[in-house]
C-alpha cells in the first residue's frame, strides 16, 4: 500500500509536518533546558508542545512561500 497525497496538497501536508517536527523538537529542547530532564519533563513537553504547534503551523503555512521566494532572489542560478 502506497499512501499518495495530490500535488496540491504539498504545502500543506509541507507545513503540517515541519510544524510538527520543528515544534516538537524546539519545545523538547527548551523544556529540557529550563527544568531539566526528569520524572516530569514528559507532561512539560507535552504542554509546551501543545501550546507551540498551534501557532508554528500557521506561521509556517504563511511565511514559508515568502522564505522561499527570498532565497530564489538571493541564491545564483545553477
Amino acid at each position: 500500500m502506497s499512501l499518495r497525497v495530490p500535488a496540491r496538497h504539498a504545502g500543506l501536508l509541507f507545513a503540517f509536518l515541519m510544524s510538527l517536527l520543528m515544534a516538537g523538537l524546539m519545545s523538547g529542547i527548551i523544556t529540557a533546558v529550563n527544568r531539566g530532564v526528569d520524572a516530569g519533563f514528559p507532561a512539560a513537553w507535552l504542554h509546551s508542545f501543545l501550546v507551540a504547534w498551534p501557532i508554528a503551523f500557521p506561521l509556517i503555512l504563511v511565511l514559508a512561500p515568502r522564505v522561499r521566494r527570498f532565497v530564489d532572489r538571493v541564491c545564483a542560478p545553477g
